[in-house]
């Protein structure tokens, strides 16, 4: 292939935790560089080292070391959550690291915390380096165009699934129930579209909860509810999937469970894998089981880390595809696309490469960047709720179920309605 007269370095960074598709992007970013003429820089571990004005861990990227590494999972150029915004020095740190390498161009890869840096990277460049973010995360929770998924998503959805429905099956087999903690911090996507194409009776996502009302023993009554309303239409098994970012509602509570260490990472965030909320849940709801003189049996199973590294699907396969090689032509300001100093984050729209300014992805309020999540009250949301088995408020309006609920409960009519009902609102 004739190469461009372009000439110049491109460095590629990854940032954040791991999604299927990173090697996907690394490698056409790195190919289509290549054949335009650019040195392609791959840059070790995000932001680590160059926060600390290291430049020795980095390594020369070519046509041949991707060719093969790009539909595979995980990172050639690993990650880390290295943030260069919480201190100035750190951000003169990596403004430096990127001059001495003689980089012209960088290509970021990561979710929202990363999409930050980038910009504030942009924004301290002052266009003496050009900015290209490629958007990344299993959560699915950046701020896209039309809903269009964040890479790796599908990919974590559908191995999601697989794993979630071999649990259902054992649970129809042995008879019990699973409590599964699906990975998403602030969003729901990833827990909703593993319970519904796996047909988990119960999803439980932090969109649907109110922060400030939101208790454990709420949550145990909405999983509690969904027990007893499966054992009155003749399920005693089912699969509860709960996102860990509930536990962000609860973490003062959390804090003080003797079974919880609460952490958090370098952005502030709570490391919620690292809390055990299935084994917490587990245990609340064997306490109230015991106190009605029954034994429930429960398993608590954390899926997210089984993802995160996966094979792309083809759907990411050619997605990252698409996004590597975009954010070089726009870097490059080929095509159609514009630039300015400020950067922006790619996004593939009606089959076209859009680069969307950094400033329309931050939030007015917080400067960070925006985080989408599941909106509740749309057809896709209410879709995925109608076919749960979970209280709602016609169980309360309809007096032969809600006596077959108590009864299932031990309780009297009385008694369940004051103790479930708020899981409707009442």
């Amino acid at each position: 292939m004739r190469k461009s007269a372009k000439k110049g370095k491109l460095g590629i960074l990854v940032g954040g935790g791991p999604a299927p598709g990173i090697n996907g992007v690394i490698g056409a970013a790195t190919i289509e560089a290549v054949n335009q003429g650019l040195e392609v820089v791959g840059i070790l571990d995000g932001f680590k080292w160059l926060s600390r004005g290291d430049t020795s861990h980095t390594i020369p990227l070519t046509i041949h070391d991707v060719s093969e590494t790009r539909f595979r999972g995980g990172s050639m150029l690993h990650t880390s959550r290295e943030n260069p915004t919480e201190d100035p020095a750190k951000m003169q740190n990596v403004m430096k690291a990127l001059h001495d390498l003689g980089l012209s161009y960088l290509v970021t890869i990561g979710g929202d915390d990363t999409a930050f840096s980038a910009s504030k990277t942009a924004e301290h460049g002052k266009g003496a380096i050009r900015v290209a973010h490629v958007p990344k995360t299993i959560d699915n929770d950046l701020p896209l165009p039309n809903n269009a998924p964040t890479f790796g998503f599908q990919t974590a959805r559908t191995i999601g699934e697989q794993l979630t429905s071999n649990l259902m099956r054992d649970a129809r087999t042995t008879r019990r129930w699973y409590l599964v903690i699906a990975m998403g911090r602030t969003a729901g996507h990833l827990s909703l579209g593993m319970g519904a194409t796996s047909g988990a009776p119960l999803t439980i996502i932090p969109e649907e909860l109110s922060p400030t009302e939101t208790t454990l023993d709420l949550i145990c009554d909405i999983v509690e509810g969904s027990i007893l309303k499966s054992k009155v239409v003749g399920r005693d098994y089912g699969v509860a999937v709960i996102a860990e970012g509930v536990g962000d509602f609860v973490k003062e509570e959390l804090a003080k469970h003797p079974l919880a260490v609460v952490e958090h990472d370098e952005h502030g965030h709570l490391r919620l894998a690292e809390v055990p909320l299935g084994l917490i849940f587990k245990r609340l709801l064997q306490e109230r089981a015991a106190a009605r003189g029954e034994k429930v049996t429960l398993v608590d199973v954390t899926i997210g880390y089984e993802l995160r590294c996966a094979d792309p699907i083809p759907f990411d396969i050619e997605y990252t595809q698409q996004l590597g090689w975009g954010a070089v032509r726009y870097l490059l300001q080929m095509g159609e696309e514009t630039w300015s100093e400020e950067g922006a984050m790619m996004s593939v729209q009606s089959g076209e490469i859009v680069p969307i300014p950094f400033s329309d992805i931050l939030n007015a309020d917080t400067g960070k960047t925006t985080v989408r999540r599941v909106n509740v009250n749309s057809d896709t949301y209410r879709s995925a709720r109608s076919f749960m088995i979970r209280l709602e408020r016609s169980d309360f309006e309809n007096a032969e179920r809600t006596k077959a609920l108590a009864e299932a409960a031990k309780m009297t009519v009385e008694e369940f309605r004051a103790k479930y009902g708020c899981v409707v609102g009442l």
